[in-house]
């Protein structure tokens, strides 16, 4: 079961496709560990690099800031994505998150309030 936590979203200046070193937040978002994120907990993220996207699930490591990524879809033939040092990074939900939790995956909608 992956980690979910809201507004978290941060730089990386990691280059190539190994593991990530997490940079500050970006303006007006925390970083994993002012989202709640602990030590060796599992999270989906997303990476934007350029054009460039990846989505999987990554391990995050409080000491030295790390995540471990396991590539799950991506613009690159769903490898992992040969970073460029001017990525950012974000914890979000994918489809596959929402399968068998009652939502289809098809279609959300959501209600707002008048």
């Amino acid at each position: 079961m992956v980690e979910f936590a809201n507004r978290v979203k941060v730089s990386t200046s990691t280059t190539g496709t190994g593991t990530i070193t997490l940079g500050s937040a970006l303006a007006g978002y925390q970083t994993f560990a002012q989202g709640g994120i602990t030590n060796g907990k599992t999270v989906r993220y997303t990476i934007e690099d350029g054009v460039g996207f990846e989505i999987g699930t990554g391990t995050y490591t409080s000491s030295g800031t790390t995540m471990a990524r396991s590539v799950e879809e991506s613009s690159n033939s769903n490898n992992a994505l040969s970073l460029t040092g001017s990525a950012t990074v974000f914890i979000t939900a994918a489809a596959a998150d929402l399968s068998g939790s009652g939502v289809s995956t098809g279609f959300v909608y959501f209600l707002r309030a008048s």
